[in-house]
């Protein structure tokens, strides 16, 4: 065969059938073969030349390989295998590891060349190489395999690492306020022991005054006493003298005024003596006014004293509890420290993102715009959508699904649905103008066949199943996008259409007030202007809610009241639907506030997932959390749970402790799909 190289032994069947005397007869060909006689022993680079060994100069020129000396010149075949391997070789840039596969393809093609020429051998060699290319695939597969695997420890490795920051975090924080509660507390302590020093001072030193008035109030009432004795002393005198020297002068019987004047003086001295024991007694009572006085007072400071003593024993009693709490910490951060190190040493590293840069379409500056904000797991999802759209941009087909009963109705059929690669803002306008069409239409029929109706109108019959395909891979891929996401969710009846009808309502009315508030239509609020339109739009939201809204809109904490605000373009959305940070925060918050809702419902009922439970319990739990459902809500809500029209409905008081019975996990998945949310404060009182 021309252009193929015959094998050393092709010529002479002797030599085929003894392999033993290979190494010593390789030297000894006769003319007519083609291979030069270049001993085993010489070394050499296995490089090949860029013209390929099986051409006919070369087959020219093998025969004049066998006149040259053994040992002196390199064989010609070997020498363009040489620098056939080498421009190979060099044309591949070995520096990356996406080229690696590649370095194989020289190696491959010269192996390939050896196989053609040495028909000899070659079933074995191709054995041989078949063998390596499975093992190769195999090696392929099970690294293909490990990847999600990888992706799963990076995944459980950020998560134990946020779990254990978060926990330090908290631990430091709790620490803090402890040793600042503890602070506060030997301040009061202080404080007290204080109070009490300077209030034992007052009483010694009210004490000591008393002493003194006391001495002061006994010398006065004794030098009160003697100049009494001697008033009456010279009263009495004058008396006398006067009755001496007029006698006559009372027209009455001297004897009975003598007589009389005596009985006076013994009153008199009675009476005196009375007074002295009074004073006598009562020299050392105190007014009653002073006495209640001090008495209010001893019983507040009796009273302070007391609760004092009851705090220090509760600082005691905390101060206690806080030591326990806190060995406990300690024993709980030396058991996550061991976590930690051992997470440390068994997980994989920290993946290197800003390698995706070269990677991603659009460079490092569409990396950062996408990578923005985002944790690895987003950055996982964020990597798989673009690997995908360039997949999917590769498929000219989509095998189509058959009409099994899982599959949703738009798309059950057999054969191969063209592709027909949209861009992702084509995707999102068509979206739009399905969900527009929706709004104005009556909702007779359900939403999967609406949307394939739509696709039909749009696009024509024919057209209709292979669009439907496409978008419904576009939907399934970008699972980050708002308008895909819903989309997806309520195409796969995972959520009701009502949810994103209520969402674009709630958004609008939020619009409609903020410019009914915008009194000169320039388009700018306040803060304060903003903060008054939600609080009415949602007058249950919490107050941090509302901060956390104000805080999306862009106010901050320097911020001012009459600082203004640009609100149409809180509303505003880019050209693959995405939405500005205000109404994705309000989006989160709804979310939020429905599994809130829906916990406390189940707490409410105090079951467990796989109870039972029954229309009535439910309509009473539903009442209890939310008194200001009123009815058709309320019937709303049940009819989504129990999956039974409003109309049949049994009356409240109607029901039977038997009747319409589902289980809870069920009942809390329905209701998770559709809009619900509370109505009223838990405090109010119930709606007629």
């Amino acid at each position: 065969m021309q252009g193929s190289i015959p094998g050393p032994w092709d010529h002479d069947p002797s030599r085929r059938q003894t392999p033993n005397n290979w190494a010593t007869q390789s030297c000894q060909f006769s003319s007519g073969d083609q291979l030069s006689p270049w001993p085993t022993y010489t070394s050499g680079q296995t490089i090949l030349h860029n013209r390929k060994p099986c051409s006919y100069d070369y087959r020219k020129r093998a025969g004049s390989w066998l006149k040259q000396p053994l040992g002196i010149t390199k064989p010609r075949y070997l020498e363009r295998l040489e620098n056939y391997l080498r421009k190979e070789l060099l044309l591949l840039d070995l520096s990356t590891d996406s080229t690696q596969e590649l370095r194989l393809q020289p190696y491959r093609e010269i192996f390939e060349f050896f196989i053609e020429d040495f028909k000899t051998y070659k079933p074995l060699l191709s054995s041989i190489k078949n063998a390596y290319e499975v093992m190769l695939a195999h090696q392929r597969e099970k690294i293909r395999a490990l990847e999600p695997l990888k992706a799963k420890l990076v995944t459980v490795n950020e998560d134990c690492n946020e779990r254990i920051l978060a926990m330090r975090a908290e631990e430091r924080y709790e620490i803090s306020m402890l040793k600042r509660e503890k602070m506060n507390l030997l301040k009061l302590i202080d404080k007290k022991n204080e109070e009490k020093i300077s209030l034992q001072s007052e009483v010694s030193k009210l004490r000591k005054n008393l002493a003194e008035e006391y001495l002061r109030y006994l010398s006065e009432r004794d030098a009160r006493k003697i100049l009494i004795a001697d008033l009456n002393e010279l009263r009495y005198q004058r008396e006398d003298m006067s009755l001496a020297q007029s006698p006559g002068i009372w027209g009455e019987d001297p004897v009975k005024l003598t007589l009389a004047l005596k009985m006076a003086r013994q009153d008199l001295t009675r009476t005196q003596m009375e007074l002295n024991t009074m004073k006598a007694n009562f020299g050392d009572v105190v007014p009653r006014r002073d006495f209640e006085m001090q008495e209010k007072t001893n019983k507040e400071l009796q009273e302070q004293l007391d609760s004092l003593r009851g705090d220090y024993e509760e600082v005691c009693k905390e101060h206690e509890i806080l030591l326990q709490l806190h060995m406990t910490t300690l024993k709980e951060r030396d058991q996550f420290h061991s976590e930690l190190q051992e997470i440390q040493r068994t997980s994989t590293p920290r993946p290197d993102w800003s390698k995706c840069e070269d990677v991603v379409a659009g460079g490092p500056d569409r990396w950062q715009m996408l990578a923005e904000g985002k944790n690895s797991d987003q950055l996982v999802d964020v990597l798989l959508e673009e690997i995908g759209e360039g997949l999917l941009r590769e498929k000219d087909f989509f095998p189509a699904l058959g009409y099994g009963e899982d599959i949703p109705p738009l798309l059950r059929f057999d054969g191969l649905v063209e592709n027909k690669k949209p861009t992702k803002k084509d995707v999102v306008n068509l979206l739009k103008d399905a969900w527009k069409l929706r709004l104005v239409e009556e909702q007779k029929e359900k939403f999967p066949d609406f949307f394939f109706s739509f696709l039909e109108h749009r696009f024509g019959p024919g057209e209709a199943m292979a669009w439907a395909y496409t978008i419904f891979e576009n939907i399934k891929l970008f699972r980050s996008n708002e308008v895909m996401s819903q989309f997806y969710a309520v195409l796969m009846g995972k959520r009701s259409e009502s949810v994103y009808i209520k969402q674009k309502e709630t958004v609008a009315q939020l619009l409609k007030e903020m410019t009914n508030a915008d009194s000169q239509n320039e388009g700018l609020i306040t803060m304060e202007n903003l903060s008054t339109v939600l609080k009415s739009t949602f007058p249950f939201k919490k107050e941090e809610k509302i901060q956390e809204l104000m805080e999306a809109g862009g106010w901050h904490p320097n911020s001012s009241n009459a600082d203004l605000i640009n609100y149409p373009s809180l509303f505003i959305e880019d050209e693959e639907g995405q939405s500005m940070p205000f109404v994705q925060k309000l989006w989160e918050q709804y979310v939020d506030e429905k599994d809130e809702y829906l916990q406390e419902l189940k707490q409410e009922l105090g079951l467990e997932l796989r109870d039972e439970v029954t229309l009535p319990k439910v309509r009473e739990a539903l009442m209890n959390i939310d008194p200001g459902l009123d009815k058709q809500t309320l019937n709303g809500y049940l009819s989504g749970a129990f999956q039974v029209p409003r109309t049949e409905l049994p009356e409240e008081g109607e029901e039977k402790e038997d009747g319409i019975v589902v289980q809870l996990k069920i009942a809390l998945e329905r209701l998770q799909m559709t809009d619900i949310r509370r109505m009223g404060s838990r405090e109010q009182e119930p709606a007629s």
